[in-house]
């Protein structure tokens, strides 16, 4: 069997934790606390290490995922979790202020990642409400073009296992 290591990251609120519930073959290992600083106006927990889960897509391929804190302070966590994965699927909230300057961040704050050591790179947007203008992926596209301009982005609602899938597939297919 052959075993892949891919990274979740983006802003805290973006959907990491959730997706890793939602497609895990197993009950994931989450290391949630209750908030201390301003995210706890968000919401209740966060992600102070990392989520882990795993699936089996087929007969030969199992994934371990690994959800990155969102928090800029634990970004240390981003680093160490970072190592040895053969992709990195950014999740941007549709939903938060400025989706688009945080995807210009965790571009940048991945960089080393994605541009020295060629890690294939999809960018999932999650939260998109169709009310919001922000839901159109020509808007996250054109961000993306001002970094490379082969990034797959895609439309996903992270509790859906099947557009999880899809974007786990989407990784695997730009390596």
């Amino acid at each position: 069997m052959f075993e892949h290591k891919i990274i979740f990251t983006g802003p805290v609120g973006a959907g990491k934790t959730t997706l890793i519930k939602a497609f895990s073959d197993d009950a994931p290992i989450l290391t949630e606390v209750r908030p201390s600083d301003d995210v706890a106006n968000m919401k209740d927990q966060t992600t102070v290490a990392m989520d882990y889960g795993s699936v089996v897509l087929d007969e030969e391929t199992k994934v371990h995922m690994y959800g990155t804190p969102g928090q800029q302070r634990f970004d240390f966590m981003w680093e160490i979790l970072s190592k040895g994965s053969m992709g990195l699927a950014i999740l941007i909230n549709a939903a938060a202020p400025d989706p688009a300057a945080d995807l210009r961040f965790y571009l940048n704050a991945f960089k080393g990642l994605i541009i020295d050591e060629h890690i294939p790179l999809v960018i999932g947007i999650n939260r998109v409400d169709k009310k919001n203008p922000n839901h159109d992926l020509e808007y996250y596209q054109a961000v993306t073009e001002e970094f490379r301009d082969d990034i797959p982005v895609l439309m996903v609602d992270v509790r859906e296992a099947r557009d999880v899938r899809r974007l786990v597939m989407t990784l695997f297919f730009t390596i």
